[in-house]
């Protein structure tokens, strides 16, 4: 009887042992797997090595120069010779990971009849007149016209013009090396009406090393997609003077046009308002010997925090804000001047702090007081006004004062206060701006993310990447926008037991349209694409 029960017990044990191993053999094969994929960390494949390619990246902007001769410009075996092209580059030596050349192609060609008649009147302002610029000339060419070399064109001491439009003159010569001579003087006039180390570097400022820019460099506002300025008429003594300015009418007149050139920058909002008893917070000191005041200019820099805490604009702004202030001395610091470094008064009474704005001291004429009751009325004189918040405006937008050749005459901006081919230069200069940006941010973002594991990255995400070839860019319509991913909201508070805070960038490139490039960037081997604000105050001359 317990043969057979022992029996009975063993093949329980065996039982028992068999179903063991099958349920550890279930969970092996489908229990760890189903548990590691449900509580895996999804991470959508990114293109890592495409986004570390984009550091040996070189950019080569592209300028079309068309070279035009008239008679007698060369000699008649060189004319002979025309058509042609020529390509002229150069690298623009700045210390940045970005490689940046420059590429002059110019196209020799003769004058066409009409050509040929606008340059034979007597001035260049006459001849200008008669070139309408072409509507489809493409913005970032130039043409240069030859003339020849005793032309009254031009000064008999001038070599060349550059005008408003995208057009210069030089003097031909007659030489058997023409076209050598020539074309110096050609790359010349196209180096001074394009791209610059100084511009370049004003533009990458915030990626360049410290001994390759200035306070001038960071004075230019960042790129943005929108600008709101804000012009202040500061009366801290509205008892002694009753201060009447017509801003509205100056806005339409002097800022709008200029705002209008500009439209391809960015939006532009524009308001006013008038502060009273808004004072500097800086007590001028009195010079007896002109029996006036005066502000050192190592005082300036303590204006700026008293008085943006009365604008009140900049706190609710989604955009840069451009602070420019007229400022009405009161009757007990009358006249108020501003001196330079070297204790000289300010020609325009006025100064500019860099990504911020400007100040100008509009002093109430001293005639105003006699035989008269207080307050005085006072009516500011818009135009001079505007000349100085205009020049600051240049100043912050990155529009500083052309570097000119030798013996070149300089006709100066159109009445928009902005020329063609700096409008021109500006927005390569953003471009080249944003392009650091996003290769920067795309970088750090993709080092970030392979260091933080348990982040999730998303199809959407890692699509938009690669969703477009954004290295094809037309810098006209070069915009970007900073998003928050819904997917990294999480994120934000803790990841990684609160080491990292994560804010998710995206750049969003609008309407890649490469019809019109300027520019192109050479990729490296197809191996390698395998699968503080500074406080700084400067015066300003108009």
């Amino acid at each position: 009887m317990a043969a057979p029960g022992a029996a009975a017990t063993d093949l329980e044990v065996v039982r028992g042992k068999r179903a063991a191993l099958f349920f550890a053999a279930v969970v092996i094969v489908l229990g760890l797997p189903l548990w590691w994929k449900t509580t895996e960390t999804y991470r959508a494949p990114l293109p890592y090595s495409q986004i570390s390619g984009l550091n040996s990246l070189q950019l080569r902007l592209m300028v079309p120069v068309t070279v035009v001769f008239t008679q007698e410009s060369v000699p008649l075996d060189d004319q002979e010779k025309l058509p042609f092209t020529v390509v002229h580059e150069r690298e623009i030596p700045l210390k940045y990971k970005l490689k940046i050349k420059c590429r002059f192609q110019k196209a020799y060609r003769r004058a066409l009849d009409h050509e040929e008649e606008a340059l034979s009147l007597g001035g260049i302002q006459e001849a200008e007149t008669m070139f309408a610029e072409p509507s489809e000339q493409a913005e970032g060419s130039l043409t240069v016209y030859v003339i020849s070399e005793h032309s009254s064109l031009l000064p008999q001491d001038m070599m060349s013009y550059i005008g408003p439009k995208r057009m210069a003159v030089v003097r031909g010569i007659m030489h058997r090396e023409a076209f050598n001579i020539i074309g110096r003087r050609v790359i010349q006039v196209a180096q001074a009406m394009s791209l610059t180390e100084d511009v370049l570097a004003a533009a990458l400022a915030d990626h360049l090393p410290e001994d390759k820019w200035s306070s001038d460099k960071r004075r230019p506002l960042k790129s943005s997609l929108g600008y709101e300025i804000t012009f202040s008429l500061l009366n801290p003594d509205p008892k002694s003077h009753d201060v009447h300015w017509d801003i509205e009418g100056a806005v339409q007149r002097y800022v709008q046009p200029f705002l209008n050139a500009l439209r391809a920058v960015g939006n532009f909002s524009v308001d006013s308002q008038i502060l009273y008893y808004a004072v500097l917070g800086v007590n001028p000191r009195f010079d007896p010997a002109s029996s006036s005041y005066y502000l050192a200019a190592h005082s300036l820099p303590h204006v700026i925090n008293p008085v943006e805490s009365r604008l009140g604009s900049s706190a609710a702004s989604l955009y840069p804000v451009l602070n420019f202030l007229l400022y009405v001395p009161e009757l007990a610091h009358s006249p108020l001047y501003i001196q330079d470094k070297d204790g000289a008064p300010v020609a325009t009474n006025a100064f500019h702090s860099p990504r911020w704005g400007g100040i100008m001291v509009y002093n109430v004429d001293p005639k105003a007081y006699n035989g008269s009751e207080l307050p005085v009325r006072v009516k500011v004189d818009m135009v001079r006004v505007m000349e100085v918040f205009l020049a600051q405006l240049r100043l912050l937008f990155g529009i500083a004062q052309p570097q000119m050749p030798p013996k070149c005459l300089f006709s100066g901006s159109k009445s928009e206060g902005i020329m063609s081919w700096e409008l021109d230069r500006l927005l390569w200069a953003r471009s080249v701006e944003n392009l650091a940006t996003a290769t920067t941010t795309l970088t750090s973002l993709a080092q970030l993310l392979g260091k933080i594991s348990n982040i999730v990255i998303k199809d959407d995400v890692a699509s938009e990447a690669l969703k477009k070839h954004w290295l094809n860019v037309n810098w006209n319509d070069m915009k970007y926008e900073h998003t928050f991913h819904s997917s990294f909201v999480y994120y934000l508070c803790s990841p990684e037991e609160n080491i990292y805070k994560i804010d998710f960038v995206r750049f969003k490139i609008r309407d890649m349209d490469s019809g019109t490039v300027l520019f192109e960037i050479k990729k490296p081997p197809a191996s390698a694409w395998s699968s503080q604000w500074e406080t700084s105050l400067s015066t300003t001359s108009a």
